[in-house]
């Protein structure tokens, strides 16, 4: 693989540089298609010489306005495109397909990979930008490859404070913390006080009061896949979780879980 351009130095900082070029090789999807990076729409978007937008699978950089009236930057949002424009722009790339291929809008939905010498997947772009601290993982239950390699790689880039890590607007969350941000995706970390199973439904209730605390829930369908995985959702019950997702307000402050990973066992 070429060596990056001199902009990347700049952008993803030496430290990530040097994982990125030498650190261990990620296990690589086959790759379905092959194409050339034309345009950076934001930090986890390009558009491809054939034509269509690749929406980055797994990760969600910060956000740029994109002709949203009334939507503010998030913080980073212009550090993130860069950071994927210096990896990606005018590139040779792989698409690799681990679950849905395509969102309603028509954007491909793929793991990006950087062409080795060979013509095979190279460079993950999805694991870069995570260990630059450039993305956070966003993972859905149809699109479920690669997570336990790219939560790694997220955690790496927190535990180290880059990138958007160091900035309070991404910060997770405890449980007493997410009054606010209904409506936002968050990361929550804190003790389920009690798991509870009622109507086939699970609780992961985070304070004494359920009708107003923060509380994870589980549908009955997603109960099943849970179980089927060899995970009871129950034994959450006194552990200390870090679960992520979109913040809805019922009954007080809750995410609606949606397939295991969003759900990580944080060890003593």
């Amino acid at each position: 693989m070429s060596p990056l351009p001199a902009s990347a130095l700049r952008t993803l900082g030496l430290a990530v540089l040097a994982w990125v070029l030498c650190g261990p090789v990620h296990a690589a999807l086959d790759l379905a298609e092959r194409a050339q990076v034309v345009e950076v729409v934001d930090g986890d978007t390009v558009l491809l010489d054939d034509g269509r937008h690749v929406r980055l699978v797994g990760i969600q950089s910060p956000k740029l306005p994109l002709g949203r009236p009334g939507f503010e930057a998030w913080p980073l949002a212009e550090e993130a495109k860069a950071a994927l424009s210096a990896l990606t722009l005018g590139r040779d790339v792989g698409l690799g397909y681990g679950g849905r291929r395509n969102d309603r809008h028509g954007r491909a939905l793929a793991h990006l990979y950087l062409l080795d010498e060979a013509g095979g997947a190279g460079l993950w772009v999805q694991g870069a930008l995570l260990e630059a601290g450039m993305a956070r993982v966003y993972s859905f239950a149809d699109n479920r490859a690669l997570i336990g390699e790219m939560l790694a790689s997220e955690r790496r880039a927190r535990t180290l404070s880059r990138g958007i890590w160091a900035d309070p607007f991404y910060a997770v969350r405890t449980p007493d913390g997410v009054d606010g941000h209904d409506g936002g995706f968050q990361i929550v970390e804190g003790i389920v006080l009690k798991a509870a199973l009622v109507k086939g439904r699970v609780y992961l209730n985070f304070g004494a009061d359920w009708k107003s605390d923060f509380t994870v829930t589980l549908a009955p369908a997603v109960r099943r896949v849970f179980e089927a995985e060899g995970i009871d959702p129950l034994v959450y019950d006194g552990k200390r979780v870090r679960v992520r997702g979109w913040i809805e307000s019922y009954n007080g402050p809750m995410i609606e879980a949606s397939h295991p990973e969003q759900i990580e066992v944080i060890e003593d």
